[in-house]
């Protein structure tokens, strides 16, 4: 069975160039958020095996999404997007429980990487 993602970042096209990676890796791509309260939603809806998650988001950051979903389910299984320079973010990201980041733009084979060992 194919695993089950949740994309989460407010930018559309960066949505579809993750969900193009990840369908034609034999991942499936299960719901989409462009903030991180349709990603806490989303997520306690859909159930995904795991989330990529933007950072810098409107609504609420990627960050405090993680948090929510965290206190809602501590197995959750996030990996955070971000563009250079947000090392710090990254970090705060790391300790709140993401399993890694990814850094934007995307390259296709450290996000199935980095996916396939958050889900190993």
């Amino acid at each position: 069975m194919s695993k089950r993602i949740l994309i989460v970042d407010d930018a559309a096209f960066m949505r579809m160039m993750i969900k193009d990676i990840l369908t034609k890796n034999g991942f499936e791509v299960v719901g989409e958020a462009g903030d991180g309260a349709q990603a806490v939603e989303k997520y306690a809806e859909l159930k995904p095996d795991l989330v990529t998650m933007d950072i810098t988001m409107p609504e609420m950051d990627g960050i405090t999404a993680l948090k929510e979903i965290k206190g809602k389910n501590p197995n959750a299984v996030i990996i955070m997007c971000s563009a250079m320079g947000q090392q710090a973010m990254v970090i705060d990201a790391i300790q709140a429980g993401a399993k890694d980041f990814i850094v934007k733009p995307f390259q296709a084979d450290r996000v199935i990487e980095a996916i396939s060992k958050a889900l190993a």
